[in-house]
């Protein structure tokens, strides 16, 4: 499929949008404003590269979205320990109801994180790197065993360069325009905000004149009125039985205007730094699925849930 016009867009939708659960979601550069000044903070206190505490707090806190971040201001999801005396809370990770450590800020979460490196002998052969090193502590974070992930380092990696993270280490100050790679305006029926779109790329369709977005790196357009799946089908030159297959459902589905239907095969988990999802009234895990471009079956397996389990509001769902 020949690609004619390719567009990077970054867009933050306003939670009056239809009420959306992906508008409700502290988008990646919203959380990166916020907190910039406390990963430089950490650096000059501890000589960590401020690109990778920022990197790190995006990842492990979903963009401070996960349940440790809101409960309990935990942004790095450090566990307790033997040595932590302070308020914990349990939550579900490599087994249930692990004991994680709850911080009074963000500020204090930020500062704990600096100093569980500094003060932990496996961390100590990182320091030696320069400050601007991103890509020796990224990598080196994984082989000194901060998390078992092994593309832990290029996930890290990815994030400081897709967000230009690595300014922070030079002492650039980064705004909002620095995050956002280029600026188009887009047209986006409020009603397919049930997709994730914190970032997506935007290209037209040669034989359609169709936009193309892209969530979790697969491909999706939002239906609109007079769309069928047979013509969906036919613009797209993929079979219907596919479509279907694609999004998860079975004939015979009533298709809406607004509905967002990928035109590939969602991926086996969340590529994106997405971890988990706290469930909202009114989700399922068939929705769940189409926000995040994961397919259905491993967003099942990946919980240890079978398709007659029901969700609750206030679950988490692990994503990858």
């Amino acid at each position: 499929m020949k690609r004619i016009t390719r567009i990077i867009v970054f867009i933050t939708l306003s939670a009056a949008l239809s009420g959306s659960l992906t508008a409700q979601r502290q988008t990646r550069e919203e959380y990166i404003l916020k907190y910039k000044n406390l990963a430089v903070e950490t650096m000059e206190k501890y000589g960590i590269p401020a690109s990778v505490v920022m990197a790190q707090a995006l990842l492990e806190s979903d963009n401070g979205n996960s349940r440790l971040a809101i409960q309990a201001n935990n942004h790095f999801g450090i566990k307790c320990g033997s040595g932590w005396n302070g308020e914990v809370i349990s939550h579900d990770d490599d087994a249930r109801n692990e004991c994680f450590r709850a911080y009074g800020s963000v500020e204090d979460s930020f500062l704990d994180h600096g100093e569980f490196l500094d003060r932990s002998p496996c961390y100590d052969k990182l320091f030696n790197l320069k400050e601007d090193d991103y890509k020796g502590w990224a990598n080196g974070l994984r082989e000194c065993g901060y998390a078992t992930n092994p593309n832990y380092g290029p996930m890290l990696i990815n994030i400081i360069e897709d967000n230009k993270l690595y300014l922070l280490d030079q002492g650039v100050n980064i705004t909002y325009s620095d995050v956002r790679t280029e600026i188009r305006e887009v047209e986006l029926d409020p009603s397919s905000s049930k997709v994730n779109v914190d970032n997506y790329t935007v290209t037209l369709d040669r034989h359609s004149g169709r936009s193309i977005q892209y969530n979790n790196g697969i491909p999706y357009i939002v239906a609109q009125e007079g769309d069928t799946f047979s013509s969906l089908a036919r613009d797209f030159r993929v079979s219907v039985k596919k479509l279907l297959k694609f999004n998860d459902l079975t004939a015979p589905f009533t298709l809406h205007p607004g509905d967002a239907l990928y035109i590939k095969k969602k991926s086996k988990e969340s590529r994106n730094g997405y971890i988990s999802y706290v469930v909202q009234s009114g989700d399922t895990m068939h929705s769940i699925s189409q926000q995040y471009g994961i397919r259905l079956k491993n967003l099942y397996r990946i919980n240890n849930m079978s398709k007659h389990d029901r969700i609750r509001e206030g679950q988490q769902i692990r994503l990858r």
